[in-house]
């Protein structure tokens, strides 16, 4: 098929499928269209399997359909069925859409293993990438196969790369964009301030321009290239202001004797072209022929995700300006991770229970409605004006992804609102365009943003989201209209979000209104922060805010946030580093919120890694909060994983446990002994050696053998590659002088101390054999990593000799026993620690003073140690039976062997029963009954 049947075909299959479809009756009939009429299979049923068994704890189940060669599952719901939340099974499990197909598929052999997951409802369908596990799955709408159904290629052909959306259109646009950029930005010949500005401006009217062509807004296909080709390249400077100045004229206001070329361009309006400071530069022949050919002729704009054109956009800015202000672009699936438990689920779920009601032959009776279908037809109108009475507001809005985003999906459920109006009854009187029908409007996204050039973006982006909208409502009507002039929209403010008024983000919007604060500040560390962003934390939180310095630049945007929702109904999400929901950070930023503020959180999305759709993807670890200060009528929500699950409450370490705190504590709550760093020697090095390095210098200084000791930092004891320690700080005067290359490092320590601007460490000079920290035990000790890796279900630590040395990379806790360490390397503290610990990207950091400090230990009797103890042992003795692994070959769960496992398995039993827990609790019921504690 070529690819304008496919759009046709594809046209037909989504009218015949609209408002349809039943699990039961309707799968067959909807793949096997979908496969032989829009993806051109000749013999459909040759393709897919129906009713596929698996058998799954020792029960036949049956897989709605599989498609062999392209190892595609498919898990089918019914109509408007929620995709992504749980459903009660036949066994009692809660499993969503994908939680069953991946039962299936883990019960599947090896060669039938599914290389994509497609879990549909008849109106979209979600795609999971099986060799990404953890991603997102990519969404396709019923409503878009028409110019996306490219997407499914991967149903039938191998070769497909899938249904990545952005890859195909708004990479290209990006590189369009980053060209252009740069050869108007070498024309301009300097890089200040002002023409930098003007070439934002100049950047964000000829890519409206360019849209506008191709979608048809200019009238013809063409009009934007053929009015600038008929210029020499000396003269399109002058051609671009002309026709800048013409698009901001309206018809009546413009000269008569115009030449027809500009005549036909209609009036823009809404601000974009209105700024005459904005200069543009002269124009080469390269220039206009990136311009006419590259930019227009050879890209077809009309097709651009709004959603993704802020991303496109912000890709030309320096990457080193977008670190240094936090940016971190958006996906539309991660942007629904963040909207559709705010807001959109219950909005979905509010229009199905309209739905639901639909009288049987709904529409008109001799020019009359019935009782049940005005019944029917003012619910449908009553929630349209609740869908227009809404505010959302970004306080960090970038180039505008969350409020495009959610701008189109509100109007969808308006065109969905529309289609039951509408299409089940023609003679219902709409009037004879849009306009008159369409109530979301643009007045009620507003947002701040500090960057001028992105507050351009934005405000461009939801003009094109509104325009493509507008069109999906025309056909979905059947009727004319036309978009343009663009209305005036000023909601996008330009201005930093910690300094300004956020009551201006609500003003003149409905005042029955649902108000939403929807937002992705700037990621930007407690220790990463300019002098600028340091005071404007200090001026929102004040003098008083415990522990100020420790808190990320996200945390201001939570204080204003619930300072305006205070005593209102308003409810806010936020993306934001997993740092203020981990470690001291907790305590830092939630206390006050929730004490002062009545903050609580109704929804959490978990540590999960956060990509952009934009070309240099930015890869952070977030977290998601929806807090509130007003009753949540359900019940709050943790997502982790793709897994979500209902709970009682949310505290701000996203567990379902009560708000309890876990403060930075200088000893340990319980009658345990201390923790500390390992040595800080200050030595710029001359005491380390490698094994080789080790010999080279013992052929030089034999007596030297005796001080050389073991020396571990995380590194070395996690991978068992221990380097070793020079310690003289024992050695008599006339020990070191017996040893002259001793006595040469000796002298580099003390140099190098000397030389440092640091006076503690010149004044350490003095005792240049001896370290900064010392930290030595004589008996035995307990080594715990400070940073290890987030996939080990327990973290490496060690029962070490004496005799060895420890670096300040790792913890020690000398005069521990074995019972100590059965405690700290059991189930129980491991959970503990991932809860409460702060994290180094995901990786665990480990903490003296928040995690061990804090820590309770059980009330154990002299039987239970005993026991703990001997278990801790059979940890060690089976460590033991590998002299070739390292700990991280032992603990990849991978790789683990058998013994070691049941060892740890055996010592989780005892101490969870030491602490009188189940050994059939989960790990947040763990941690749940640790806060209690």
């Amino acid at each position: 098929m070529t690819d304008k049947e496919q759009k046709a075909a594809a046209k037909t299959f989504c009218q015949a499928w609209q408002n349809r479809g039943d699990e039961k009756s309707d799968t067959q009939s909807f793949w096997l269209e979908l496969l032989g009429s829009v993806l051109g299979m000749a013999t459909p049923t040759s393709v897919i399997v129906f009713e596929k068994r698996v058998t799954v704890d020792g029960t036949t189940r049956f897989i709605d359909a599989y498609i062999p060669a392209t190892r595609v599952l498919v898990e089918q719901k019914s109509e408007y069925k929620h995709l992504e939340r749980s459903h009660r099974q036949s066994d009692d499990r809660e499993l969503t859409a994908y939680g069953q197909a991946k039962r299936y598929d883990d019960n599947l052999p090896l060669s039938e293993k599914a290389r994509w997951i497609v879990t549909c409802n008849f109106r979209q369908f979600l795609v999971y990438d099986m060799e990404r596990p953890g991603t997102p799955p990519e969404r396709i709408l019923l409503e878009d196969l028409p110019k996306e159904h490219w997407r499914l290629a991967f149903l039938v052909d191998n070769a497909s790369q899938g249904p990545l959306k952005e890859n195909k259109l708004s990479l290209e646009a990006g590189q369009v964009v980053g060209k252009l950029y740069d050869g108007l930005l070498a024309s301009y010949g300097n890089d200040t301030p002002a023409t930098l500005r003007s070439l934002n401006m100049l950047c964000v009217r000829l890519v409206f321009c360019l849209y506008a062509e191709n979608a048809g807004l200019f009238g013809a296909h063409t009009a934007f290239h053929d009015y600038l080709a008929r210029f020499e390249a000396r003269d399109i400077r002058t051609a671009l202001l002309r026709l800048f100045e013409v698009l901001d004229t309206s018809r009546e206001k413009r000269d008569p004797y115009l030449e027809p070329e500009l005549a036909a361009f209609p009036y823009v309006n809404g601000g974009l072209f209105k700024e005459r400071e904005a200069l543009v530069p002269p124009f080469t022949p390269e220039l206009k022929t990136l311009l006419l050919e590259n930019a227009s002729g050879d890209f077809d704009w009309s097709g651009i995700s709004p959603t993704i054109f802020g991303s496109v956009f912000e890709a030309t800015l320096n990457p080193e300006n977008r670190r240094a202000a936090g940016m971190h672009y958006t996906s539309v699936e991660n942007i629904h991770k963040v909207i559709d438990p705010l807001f959109l689920d219950r909005l979905h779920d509010e229009l199905e229970a309209i739905r639901a009601k639909r009288p049987a032959g709904f529409g008109w009776e001799k020019g009359k409605l019935t009782r049940e279908s005005k019944e029917y037809r003012d619910a449908l109108l009553a929630f349209q004006d609740k869908l227009a009475s809404m505010t959302f507001a970004d306080p960090a809005c970038g180039s505008g992804n969350f409020l495009t985003e959610t701008y189109i999906s509100l109007r969808r459920l308006e065109n969905e609102v529309l289609a039951e109006l509408v299409q089940r009854n023609k003679n219902i009187d709409l009037g004879d365009s849009g306009n008159t029908t369409i109530k979301v409007s643009l007045s009620q996204f507003r947002g701040f943003e500090i960057n001028d050039y992105a507050v351009a973006v934005a405000r461009t982006a939801l003009w094109i989201a509104e325009s493509q909208m507008f069109n999906e409502t025309l056909e979905l009507l059947s009727c004319n209209g036309t978009y343009l002039p663009l209305k005036a929209y000023s909601g996008i403010q330009e201005g930093n979000a910690l300094q300004m008024d956020w009551r201006l983000l609500l003003k003149d919007c409905h005042a029955s209104g649902d108000i939403y604060l929807i937002s992705n500040p700037p990621f930007i560390g407690a220790r990463m922060m300019n002098a600028e962003q340091k005071q404007d934390l200090l001026d929102v939180f004040g003098p008083r805010w415990r522990n100020l310095g420790n808190l990320d630049y996200v945390c201001g945007w939570y204080r204003k946030a619930a300072e305006l929702m205070r005593g209102t109904a308003i409810r806010a999400a936020f993306v934001s580093t997993n740092s203020i929901c981990q470690g001291g950070q907790v305590a830092d930023l939630w206390q006050g919120l929730i004490k002062d503020f009545g903050i609580h959180i109704d929804f959490a999305h978990r540590t999960f890694r956060w990509d952009s759709e934009s070309k240099g993807m930015a890869h952070v670890h977030c977290v998601i909060v929806g807090f509130s200060t007003a009753p949540n009528p359900a019940p709050p929500i943790i997502f982790d994983n793709g897994v979500r699950t209902e709970c009682r409450h949310i505290n701000p370490y996203l567990i379902d446990a009560e708000d309890v705190f876990i403060e930075s504590r200088q000893h340990p709550r319980c009658d345990v002994p201390e923790i500390g760093i390992g040595n800080k020697p200050i030595d710029d090095g001359n005491y380390l050696f490698t094994e080789a390095e080790k010999l080279g210098f013992l052929k030089y200084e034999p007596a030297a053998a005796q001080y050389f000791h073991p020396w571990y930092g995380s590194d070395e004891f996690i991978n068992n590659r221990p380097r070793w320690c020079l310690w003289l700080g024992d050695c008599t005067p006339a020990q070191l002088r017996s040893m002259p290359h001793c006595m040469e490092k000796v002298a580099k320590v003390r140099e190098f101390r000397l030389a440092s601007k640091s006076e503690g460490t010149r004044k350490l000079a003095e005792r240049p054999t001896r370290f900064h920290v010392e930290n030595m035990p004589k008996g035995n000790c307990i080594l715990i990593p400070k940073v290890s890796s987030e996939k080990r279900i327990y973290i490496p630590i060690g029962f070490m000799q004496p005799g060895v040395l420890c670096s300040d990379l790792v913890f020690i806790i000398p005069n521990a026993t074995l019972y100590h360490f059965g405690v700290l390397t059991s189930l129980v503290h491991n959970a503990w620690t991932r809860v409460v610990c702060g994290r180094l990207e995901m990786r665990y950091r480990y903490s003296k003073d928040i995690v061990y400090n804090n820590f309770p230990w059980p009330n154990v009797t002299e039987a239970q140690k005993a026991v703990i103890a001997a278990n801790a042992q059979a940890i060690l003795d089976a460590r033991a039976k590998y002299p070739d692994s390292s700990l991280a070959d032992l603990y990849d769960p991978l790789v683990m062997p058998q013994e070691l496992r049941a060892a740890h398995h055996r010592n989780d039993h005892d101490v969870l029963a030491a602490y009188g827990m189940s050994p059939a609790m989960t790990e947040a019921e763990i941690v749940a009954a640790l806060f209690k504690m």
